[in-house]
């Protein structure tokens, strides 16, 4: 399958440097290029891409609320937003995860990593864990521990999606999942997308989000199953 991809960026150097290093790849192509939000948001809607490479500092609409209309129209469901910025950690960059971004490249990635993390995104896997760094995660759970918000949203999961989820919050993979837990890979990942879809997350990325707001993870700790069966 060919991944179509739309790159918004206002800088037009950045824009041909990501189509030029997009399009390397025999299964990528670039449908479109937006210089600001307003022009992404209408070309996922003209041309329903796989992924949109996102800046969040744009003019007239910025990247944040450009993800957050794109995620919202049911029209483009299948769409998956990934920012672009010049910082690995930054207030931007969690605002736009809570938009509903699946994740977030550094606009100084190489042409193999962007290539991979393009697949990981279109194949709905998002790219917060465990594609990216711990101290994301770590930072991301440390904006929720007030307390846990609507926790009755996790009654929908069996005990052990619930451990599969929590280990996932965590940064661990599929296959460390399957170890950590005795199961098939394939398994666990079966379990991420029952998951997934009985609590309406668009990808991973989301999946793990929710599961620290819920209180299901907590920052800076290391889970062992609950539910062994």
């Amino acid at each position: 399958m060919t991944i179509r991809v739309v790159v918004a960026d206002d800088q037009t150097v950045v824009r041909t440097g990501f189509r030029v290093m997009l399009e390397l790849a025999d299964d990528i192509v670039v449908v479109g290029e937006a210089v600001d939000g307003a022009s992404a948001v209408e070309l996922a809607r003209v041309h329903r891409p796989d992924v949109v490479l996102m800046d969040i500092r744009m003019p007239v609409l910025d990247g944040i609320e450009a993800t957050r209309r794109i995620v919202a129209d049911p029209h483009l469901d299948g769409v998956r937003v990934v920012v672009l910025t010049t910082f690995d950690v930054d207030d931007y960059v969690h605002e736009a995860l809570h938009a509903g971004a699946s994740g977030f490249l550094l606009k100084d990635v190489d042409a193999p990593d962007l290539h991979a993390a393009v697949r990981v995104v279109a194949d709905g896997q998002g790219m917060l864990a465990p594609s990216v760094t711990r101290r994301v995660i770590d930072q991301l759970a440390q904006r929720h521990q007030p307390g846990p918000i609507r926790p009755e949203r996790l009654d929908v999961l069996t005990g052990r999606e619930r451990d599969v989820v929590r280990l996932a919050a965590e940064g661990l993979s599929n296959d460390e999942i399957a170890a950590a837990l005795t199961m098939s890979p394939l398994t666990a990942k079966t379990h991420i997308s029952r998951a997934m879809t009985k609590l309406g997350t668009r990808d991973r990325t989301q999946l793990v989000i929710l599961a620290f707001e819920t209180g299901l993870a907590h920052v800076g700790t290391r889970s062992t199953p609950d539910h062994p069966d």
